[in-house]
């Protein structure tokens, strides 16, 4: 419980605002602890529909993103020997989800890079984690198979079962537990 943090709204594909972001975190607080890599965006149309422009913002916000966040805090946190590096990705990078093709090879790439980044910040003892939570969110709402879901969640009603128990649909409390759990040191040897 406690604990401060910095959130901020500049784009993270621009390199040099993530790198402003990361000093500022540095003078504050003389180090970063924690890093967790959740920005995103859709750009939702069947693959014939969608324009190339489109296709490629999505991966620069979640993969690009991603890189330029992680390799801002990297330095940091080798040198003081500690940190934590988490990611989410989604389900769509797994199982696919009709007009989402940028967003499914957006998050499919996400457990490849931070599986990678596991091996190589382990001799520093951090680790890197990604989950793949499927929850209602401000983005999930905007999918209109989940909208009933993420309406009840809005309202604090009971999801309908068919949500919550058949295919796993969580709220953000769930997603956030295991967050907790993989940014703190009773997870330090979790990958």
């Amino acid at each position: 419980a406690g604990g401060e943090a910095i959130v901020d709204g500049h784009d993270i594909t621009d390199e040099p605002a993530v790198d402003a972001l990361v000093s500022s975190v540095i003078a504050k607080w003389g180090r970063i602890d924690i890093l967790i890599n959740n920005a995103g965006i859709l750009r939702d149309k069947s693959f014939a529909k969608m324009e190339t422009d489109d296709f490629r913002k999505v991966l620069e916000v979640h993969l690009m993103g991603s890189v330029n966040c992680t390799k801002a805090v990297w330095p940091h946190m080798a040198e003081a020997g500690y940190g934590r590096i988490l990611m989410t990705s989604s389900s769509s990078g797994i199982y696919g989800n009709f007009g989402q093709t940028n967003y499914a090879g957006a998050k499919a790439g996400i457990p490849g890079m931070v599986r990678t980044w596991a091996m190589e910040l382990k001799k520093a003892g951090i680790p890197a984690n990604a989950v793949i939570p499927v929850a209602a969110t401000a983005m999930t709402a905007t999918v209109p198979y989940f909208a009933a879901a993420v309406e009840a969640e809005e309202k604090g009603e009971a999801m309908p079962d068919f949500f919550r128990h058949d295919l796993g649909f969580g709220t953000s409390d769930d997603v956030s537990g295991l967050i907790a759990y993989l940014a703190s040191d009773a997870a330090s040897a979790v990958t």
